[in-house]
């Protein structure tokens, strides 16, 4: 506090010398201050103790006197109102704020009171005549002075100052600016960049609060899109143009961003031409799109195309001619007059002409930032009827509480500010640098549309013989390929195709490709999958229906011979084919046969059992029964005569029904553990074949193999005893029929193992149906039909006179 009684008495020194210029300072009922950068300081001196810098002295900047003059002109304009402020004047007290350090003194003496500051002050009369201030222009300008603004709620109105920073009401509560913030202009920029398909950008920015808010804008709203910032650099006066410019072009970067105020700018684009830099697309930031200079520059053409986003240029009418007349007044005064530190403008050679032809950005926001103050002057003082209530004191709270709640018309825009003190209201433009040397309109961007963007393509001269220039780091990939990234760069990629069974969807991720599900298929390089064609041999397959009937055709040739069979009970042939033991058989050949219906139709658990359990159970007793039927044979003409108690026991205790017993409860047992601890299940195939799903049953051996190993046994027992008796006589010769049925027996199934390493489609359930139909004729064809033919066309074989010389033929034959 003691530096700032120090730094007023300072300013009351200053003051008591100076003399008022009229187009600095103009007095009237309340004042409004303003700050504009009509000088700039264009480097950086670093002092060992405060010093204030005579503005006049540096680069002059015909813009910034062009949003002075505004200021001026919407002041004069509000005071000749006879509806906004009728028996109020506005004044103004106006600074040249060249710099962000050196420009203090001026700020004191809009905050001071009777020439002092007195920093929270609860007087009520130690209030500043100043009511609102109007500025700063840049976001760095802004953040300097603030704080001592913010100090007492002295309402600030900026007309430029775009950072982020800003919106922070906690940090800035009487802060409002009538400019959009960065991130709209960034939400533009990304917008052209997506219309036009641009993936491969550079941001070159002001390395101040400005440009570093709107680089991390920018990083952030293309964190997860297409884009990629392939290069980026913080210009400042220490900036190496020609090297920055080579680095960038090293990138091979087509598109860049510029985001910094005109004169950064100016620098950047002059270098550019210096350099040589050509055929790229120069995207330009709302502080130097509307530049009036640089367009006309001698090579500008070179550089490539020029697009930028800009505030709207609306004409105000009055202003080109208070621009006139004020300069007319202004060469006739005294120019030699004293003024106050910040208010010399030594611009006497400017012409009105020079001012009306500036870019004209950021003059409608200086416009309304006037306006919004008078509006809540005007709500504050509650003027009606043409007059306003004087009596009323209005102070810095009151404006502030009104110019939060702004809701006015001004040259058809509504000028209203939201919860941030941001403006809710507004649109921006987009330009193109023609060849005529003009910023051309070429779209819009409108915050609050239900359609914001729109351009003309149309209408920009593209350096690229017409076409829309690309910027791409590697080529889009085809369609059905992936990304593979190569390097820190995602648009830097190769493709690789995607292989059978997955496809590729860019809009879900552009570098994976997805496998399909397990009911879907793909080709090569998919972009989707397709369902699978889910296959199975249902009931209506032609082959089905044949076999089928095989089945029911051989159920009933089994009843037809057990039919004969039992009509010819007492004779020799059937005496000789097993006797009561040949029903048995045929009664399981029969129920064998019930397995082939369940391999058609869709799998289920309970089909999937049915396919081999009364296969494998029935079957089992078939084969017991052959293996006893053969060993009987065996027994009677080669064990017996030497194994005489063998024949005894076995006759006795009736071996063949008891070893066929056995079999079939072992069989049982096994079939019921292995079903119980591994059931067959439906199994759907989909590693065969990409295009289909082959439902099938899901075959367990482990758990069958007992059952298997069982049936395997008796294949074997009956294999031997057969072909121990081959030499026997012809007619009790079974043994070769049983020989060649097995035989055939073991062929089936070797071909439909075969045939299931080789082959994997649905007809292998119709190989195995037959496979199974086939074992059960075998022994049905070649063991019992032989014995029927007999029965019924040589009834003359089937006499016991006819097995008795057969008998002893054999006998003397052995004999000899």
């Amino acid at each position: 506090m003691a530096y700032l009684y120090l730094l007023g008495c300072f300013l009351h020194f200053l003051m008591s010398e100076a003399v008022t210029s009229s187009e600095f300072e103009v007095d009237g009922d309340y004042l409004i201050g303003g700050l504009f950068d009509i000088h700039q300081v264009s480097g950086t001196d670093y002092h060992h103790r405060p010093e204030t810098i005579t503005c006049s002295s540096q680069p002059f900047i015909l813009s910034s006197y062009r949003r002075f003059q505004m200021m001026r002109f919407s002041v004069e304009e509000i005071n000749n109102s006879t509806s906004l402020l009728p028996n109020v004047t506005l004044g103004y007290k106006l600074f040249d704020h060249c710099s962000d350090t050196q420009n203090f003194p001026g700020i004191f003496n809009l905050i001071s009171v009777n020439d002092f500051i007195q920093p929270w002050s609860k007087s009520g009369n130690n209030v500043s005549n100043v009511i609102a201030v109007v500025g700063a222009y840049t976001s760095t300008e802004t953040l300097t002075v603030a704080p001592l603004f913010m100090m007492n709620f002295l309402p600030m109105v900026s007309y430029g100052a775009a950072s982020s920073v800003f919106s922070k009401k906690q940090n800035f509560p009487t802060f409002l600016r009538t400019v959009h913030p960065n991130k709209d202009v960034i939400e533009v920029v990304y917008t052209i960049l997506t219309n036009f398909g641009w993936r491969w950008v550079s941001f070159l920015y002001s390395d101040d609060n400005y440009g570093n808010d709107g680089l991390e804008l920018f990083v952030n709203k293309i964190k997860y899109t297409n884009i990629c910032l392939a290069y980026s650099k913080g210009l400042d006066e220490n900036t190496n143009y020609p090297q920055t410019l080579q680095q960038l072009d090293e990138q091979r970067v087509n598109v860049i961003i510029v985001f910094a105020p005109e004169w950064t700018a100016e620098d950047l684009i002059e270098a550019a031409i210096t350099e040589n830099i050509t055929n790229k697309v120069w995207i330009a930031g709302d502080a130097w799109s509307l530049n009036k200079e640089l367009p006309k520059a001698e090579g500008i053409r070179n550089i490539g195309t020029v697009l930028g986003v800009a505030e709207p240029v609306l004409a105000i009418p009055g202003f080109s001619e208070f621009v006139d007349h004020s300069k007319a007044k202004s060469q006739q005064e005294n120019v030699n007059q004293g003024k106050f530190c910040g208010q010399n403008c030594n611009c006497s050679s400017v012409t009105a002409d020079d001012i009306n032809n500036a870019d004209p950005s950021f003059n409608f926001p200086v416009y309304s930032a006037v306006y919004a103050i008078a509006h809540a002057l005007h709500v504050a003082l509650q003027c009606k009827d043409g007059r306003c209530d004087r009596n009323i004191t209005v102070d810095k709270y009151t404006v502030l509480a009104a110019l939060k709640k702004s809701n006015f018309p001004l040259l058809n825009q509504n000028v209203q500010f939201d919860s941030n003190g941001d403006p809710n209201f507004g649109s921006y433009s987009i330009v193109f640098w023609n060849h005529s040397g003009d910023a051309e309109e070429v779209g819009v961007y409108n915050f609050h549309s239900s359609f914001p963007f729109y351009i003309n393509s149309s209408k920009i001269q593209w350096y690229a013989n017409g076409e829309v220039p690309t910027s791409f780091c590697s080529q889009e990939c085809s369609a059905g390929y992936a990304k593979k990234q190569e390097g820190i760069y995602e648009c830097c990629f190769s493709c690789t195709i995607c292989p059978i069974g997955t496809y590729i969807n860019v809009t879900e991720d552009a570098y994976e490709c997805i496998s399909c599900k397990d009911t879907e298929w793909s080709a090569e390089g998919s972009t989707s999958c397709n369902l699978r064609l889910v296959e199975f041999i249902p009931f209506t397959d032609s082959g089905a229906v044949v076999i089928m009937f095989g089945a029911w055709v051989f159920v009933g040739q089994t009843l037809a011979v057990s039919i004969l069979f039992a009509f010819n009970y007492k004779t020799p042939v059937v005496k000789s084919a097993g006797g009561p033991m040949c029903f048995l058989i045929l009664a399981c050949l029969s129920l064998s046969d019930i397995s082939v219906f369940f391999f058609f139709g869709e799998p289920t658990t309970a089909f999937c059992i049915l396919r081999f359990l009364p296969f494998l159970l029935f079957y089992t007793v078939c084969l017991a029964c052959f293996v006893v039927r053969s060993f009987q044979i065996v027994c009677i003409f080669k064990i017996a005569a030497k194994f005489p108690i063998l024949l005894s026991w076995w006759t006795k205790y009736n071996g063949q029904w008891l070893i066929i017993t056995v079999a079939f409860i072992t069989q049982a047992i096994t079939l019921t553990t292995g079903y119980a601890v591994s059931p067959s299940r439906p199994y759907n195939d989909t590693v065969s074949y990409s295009q289909s799903i082959i439902l099938g049953c899901e075959m367990n051996f482990q758990g069958i193999s007992a059952s298997l190993l069982l049936l395997a046994s008796l294949c074997c027992l009956c294999f031997i005893f057969s072909y121990m008796g081959k030499d026997l006589p012809k007619n009790y010769n079974e043994a070769k029929a049983i020989t060649f049925c097995l035989l055939l027996l073991i062929l089936t199934w070797i071909i439909l193992a075969t045939a299931s390493i080789l082959y994997h489609g649905k007809h292998i359930h119709t190989f195995t149906a037959l496979a199974v139909l086939s074992s059960l004729y075998s022994f049905l064809l070649w063991y019992f039909l032989p014995k029927c033919y007999i029965i019924v066309f040589q009834p003359r074989k089937n006499t016991q006179e006819h097995f008795q010389g057969l008998i002893q033929n054999y006998t003397k034959t052995v004999s000899q």
